[in-house]
């Protein structure tokens, strides 16, 4: 029975080395420890048959721990790899549970929000009578000045040798007249100006379509003759280029546009600026 401790040692091979010895030598101490115990039982027993016994016990249990230990999926080795270091905002979504989805919530409203404010403020192709209605604030009588507004002129002497349309404004002028009982009034020096100023603005098509009339064009040989006009008619917007009368007019008239090459200081919050009729009209941010 003496090669039985080296068989058990064999049976285990499959562990490895290492742990083949030390399994044998558990053993080796297990039956040593059983003999001695027999020493002290209050009857005799064949140390012999214990040790072939006790073998065969070991041998067993060997075998039992060896298939277990073969059955078991060997662990595979990791490969190492670098982990990005946890940001802040990762770190507190794991150590609070349902952050992430209050997160993606979140992130899912305010990416509709944007949404919903860049088309809000996205440019709208608005027609010339939507722009007229909304900048004249549904005004319902205008009086407006000739001279750099309507035609190229700037002053009463040009008139006297020559009018010219402007037709970039005579479209406006048009719509505005469309739903406003609009006014036109000029200085001039003579008669002559006053029927080059008609017959101008006749073939430029102003009269064709009835919203425009020449008995509402009308001709002062002042400039505060024009604002006598204004005064009278009261008009809930004036169309001038002279600051001097706009200034006059501030405190009875409900809305002025001085048109002005250069952007003059605002004098009043009833008086707005633009570079000409049609570029007052041409967008909304001049108001």
């Amino acid at each position: 029975m003496a090669s039985a401790p080296a068989t058990a040692p064999a049976a285990g091979s499959g562990a490895g080395g290492g742990k083949d010895d030390e399994l044998a030598d558990l053993l080796r101490r297990l039956v040593d420890a059983l003999a001695r115990y027999a020493d002290r039982l209050p009857f005799d027993l064949d140390r012999q048959k214990l040790r072939s016994l006790t073998t065969l016990a070991a041998i067993s249990v060997t075998i039992l721990i060896a298939w277990k230990m073969l059955r078991a999926p060997q662990e595979q080795p990791r490969r190492p790899h670098r982990r990005a270091a946890p940001s802040s905002s990762n770190t507190s979504s794991r150590s609070r549970p349902g952050v992430l989805a209050t997160t993606d919530a979140c992130s899912s409203g305010d990416s509709r929000a944007h949404e919903a404010v860049n088309q809000l403020f996205q440019p709208v192709n608005l027609t010339l009578e939507q722009l007229v209605r909304h900048k004249l604030s549904e005004g319902r009588r205008v009086t407006c000045r000739l001279l750099g507004v309507i035609l190229e002129e700037t002053t009463p002497e040009e008139l006297q040798n020559h009018v010219t349309v402007r037709p970039s404004a005579v479209e406006v002028l048009l719509e505005i007249a469309k739903f406003c009982d609009v006014y036109l009034m000029e200085h001039v020096l003579d008669d002559g100006s006053e029927e080059k100023v008609l017959s101008s603005l006749s073939e430029a098509g102003l009269f064709a379509s009835g919203v425009l009339i020449k008995d509402k064009v009308l001709f002062c040989s002042t400039e505060n003759g024009r604002t006598s006009f204004v005064r009278q008619l009261e008009p809930d917007w004036h169309i001038d280029t002279s600051p001097e009368i706009v200034h006059q007019l501030a405190r009875f008239i409900r809305y002025q546009l001085h048109i002005s090459p250069q952007r003059p200081e605002r004098i009043a919050s009833n008086i707005f600026s633009s570079p000409s009729l049609e570029q007052y009209f041409g967008g909304l941010d001049q108001r």
